[in-house]
């Protein structure tokens, strides 16, 4: 029922309740709207996965991950990677979707054990990160920041490394763009996206989120 133009609108209104968020991510849907809108709810045709065995890293970014200039942790800093996700100027993009009541929502449902944050370090400040839900063994990817180069590239290899490890199905990307697939991301159907999430929330397995900042020679 979503529309074709705009790609995958479904729905607007509701609440952004821990049960609605977790039932919509279930459902291969998501919330994104700006600041003066009704809560819209999306589920676009195609979808964008990255499918952690496929990550490409170039040789560049190879070498920056080597030269162990970065720190890497995990959930060390939620609240502030989703401050800083709302709050940096990106190119071509005015204002932002992360409005306070999406921020406070995220915030929410990482105390309940549900949303997770990569975190960039460079001689001890935060320069770049991600986050996203985590159900199962699917991760939903919802944003990220970047203050000096290749920041948010080294926050989603580190994750991918991550949930490679753990199993991880994919990591839902929501929307093309030509950063993702220079890291390898891929496009499939709704239909597809649909089945292979439902497979990978399916996973009862409990993993430990939680890491201090350790250098990426070293995560």
């Amino acid at each position: 029922m979503a529309e074709k133009e705009p790609d995958g609108l479904l729905a607007a209104g509701g609440d952004l309740e821990p049960i609605r968020l977790v039932n919509a991510y279930i459902s291969g849907i998501f919330p994104w709207y700006s600041e003066g809108q009704p809560i819209l709810w999306w589920s676009p045709d195609p979808r964008t996965l990255l499918f952690p065995g496929k990550l490409h890293i170039s040789r560049s970014l190879a070498k920056r991950l080597r030269q162990g200039r970065f720190e890497i942790s995990f959930d060390l800093d939620f609240n502030r990677v989703v401050s800083a996700c709302a709050t940096v100027s990106r190119k071509q993009q005015d204002g932002t979707w992360i409005v306070d009541k999406m921020q406070a929502a995220y915030k929410r449902m990482h105390i309940l054990g549900f949303a997770h944050s990569v975190e960039v370090w460079q001689d001890k400040e935060l320069v770049g990160g991600l986050y996203g839900m985590s159900i199962g063994k699917a991760f939903y990817g919802e944003s990220m920041f970047s203050l000096v180069p290749d920041a948010s590239k080294v926050a989603l290899v580190m994750l991918t490394k991550r949930l490679l490890a753990w199993g991880f199905h994919f990591i839902d990307c929501q929307v093309v763009t030509s950063h993702l697939v220079s890291l390898g991301a891929e496009t499939v159907t709704r239909q597809d996206f649909l089945q292979l999430n439902q497979l990978a929330v399916e996973s009862e397995e409990k993993f430990e989120w939680r890491q201090e900042a350790v250098t990426t020679n070293d995560a």
